[in-house]
């Protein structure tokens, strides 16, 4: 395995000597104003030159521009089958970027060309799939190829716990949410913080609301919490990086919020089903998909007080609930080592079939 990937301006937080595949990466440009940073192959010979000297069997894009063009390109010129996996929302990303619905039409016709000269195309859940058919209009039906964890529930789920009061002041009687990902608003962040105002002054428990990760947007959010009086139930984790700590976290939260109307399926939904730790998720939301509602996950209005409202009722229902963590253990959780399988056989079929 060769993965192809950017460079980053904080490179030197990433080893990638630790991993058992090749890592090639090349030149990138961090964009202005958000998050993401824009891979440069075109510009950058070494890179060039180490993809011209390596003989792949089968590619497999997870982007359509400038790294994922160039996968195809490499494909079609050497006669290799290439996958194309469907990851984002793209029509919302250029809308909320453009403000101008015929522009961001005419960019995502300009993706699904890339997608649709792939021999097959992979979607990260059913929603996805009907998106990118119905509405972008690619020319044939994804395959559905749901996501996955390496993350192992943890050993002894008691000390686990134990570890995560300590180390955040957490009483064992408290209630503990948890949201991880990048603190952004387009992860509807906003949401969680203020509707956990309601929650504090109508809940009859007390509780600990963990948000692990940073972003762009970590600032205006410490500013929400501090006018909403909440820092003494608010705690900002920052980037946590230890996968172990990490899955403590998981098993000591009693429920994943996950509000986001921008994720397309997102990893962390996953890895709290892990530690049994079920997801409340807002209505439209497309990594909703692969939940059935209070079965194995939950979902409401995208509403400060009926987010807030639902979390009561769910903690409040401790037999529904109990149930619930069990079942998004059994039903969602799924490690790599397994998905793998599915997908080697899937990419034999298909060189064979090419070849």
């Amino acid at each position: 395995v060769i993965v192809f990937a950017p460079k980053y301006k904080n490179q030197k937080d990433f080893d990638d000597s630790k991993f058992n595949y090749t890592i090639i990466r090349c030149k990138s440009v961090k964009i202005p104003f958000i998050d993401y940073s824009l891979p440069l192959p075109s510009l950058d010979k070494e890179f060039k030159k180490q993809l011209r000297n390596i003989k792949l069997d089968i590619v497999h894009i997870h982007s359509p521009f400038a790294l994922g063009k160039l996968g195809i390109k490499y494909a079609k010129k050497n006669n290799i089958p290439v996958i194309g996996s469907m990851h984002s929302q793209y029509k919302q990303d250029f809308l909320r970027a453009l403000h101008f619905k015929p522009l961001a039409n005419i960019m995502t016709k300009s993706i699904i060309k890339q997608y649709d000269k792939c021999n097959q195309c992979w979607a990260v859940n059913n929603e996805i799939a009907n998106i990118y058919f119905n509405e972008y209009h690619c020319k044939s039906m994804p395959i559905v190829m749901n996501n996955a964890t390496e993350m192992l529930p943890v050993e002894n789920e008691e000390i686990a716990k134990q570890t995560i009061n300590e180390l955040y002041n957490i009483k064992h009687d408290e209630k503990v949410f948890l949201f991880v990902g990048r603190i952004n608003n387009l992860k509807n962040v906003f949401l969680i913080a203020n509707s956990l105002k309601f929650l504090k002054d109508q809940a009859d428990f007390k509780f600990k609301m963990l948000f692990v990760g940073t972003g762009q947007d970590e600032q205006q959010l410490k500013a929400i919490i501090k006018n909403n009086d909440m820092e003494k139930q608010i705690i900002m984790c920052g980037k946590i990086t230890d996968r172990n700590l990490l899955a403590s976290i998981y098993a000591r939260a009693d429920l994943f919020l996950f509000p986001s109307l921008y994720d397309a399926s997102s990893i962390v939904q996953i890895e709290a089903a892990s530690q049994k730790t079920p997801t409340l998720f807002v209505t439209g939301a497309a990594t909703a998909d692969t939940i059935t509602k209070d079965v194995n996950g939950y979902i409401c209005e995208n509403d400060e007080i009926k987010f807030a409202q639902k979390i009561i009722e769910i903690i409040n229902n401790k037999e529904l609930h109990e149930s619930v963590c069990n079942n998004v253990y059994k039903d969602i959780y799924i490690h790599w080592d397994t998905k793998i399988e599915q997908v080697y056989t899937l990419y034999a079929q298909l060189i064979n079939k090419v070849q």
